[in-house]
């Protein structure tokens, strides 16, 4: 891989319940993770905050999926730089974009940090409340 190019990333996460994103590279679904939504403590946080992330994360299927991701997304770099692009768009979503993506998405940006990568990363409905039950 040549270190003197990089890759202008935008990573965020979103929720499905407000309409998946249409300009985005790759579009990684959790919502097969564990849901803090349902946990009457980490309903009204965030994946930001630690309770909620350790919920997600450090479930066996958490741990799993981090490390999938963090090969996939090491190789998709590697050949994006390879085929000369300049911008990579990926979406973590979850049903309401609180929880889950955005536990998932914090901890990927850590590995690609380490990546020869310019990294944009925001949560695109963290804030947005919602009369439907995050499932």
């Amino acid at each position: 891989m040549n270190t003197q190019e990089q890759l202008n990333i935008v990573l965020f996460s979103f929720g499905f319940k407000y309409g998946s994103p249409v300009d985005a590279n790759y579009v990684m679904d959790v919502r097969f993770l564990p849901n803090p939504y349902w946990v009457e403590e980490l309903k009204d946080k965030t994946g930001k905050e630690e309770g909620v992330a350790d919920y997600v994360l450090l479930s066996e299927a958490g741990k799993a999926t981090v490390s999938q991701l963090r090969s996939f997304f090491t190789f998709i770099v590697e050949q994006n730089l390879l085929a000369g692009k300049k911008t990579l768009r990926i979406g973590i979503g979850c049903t309401g974009g609180r929880h889950r993506s955005v536990a998932v998405t914090e901890k990927i940006t850590e590995h690609l940090q380490g990546l020869p990568v310019i990294l944009n990363v925001f949560h695109r409905d963290i804030g947005k409340d919602s009369l439907l039950p995050d499932l």
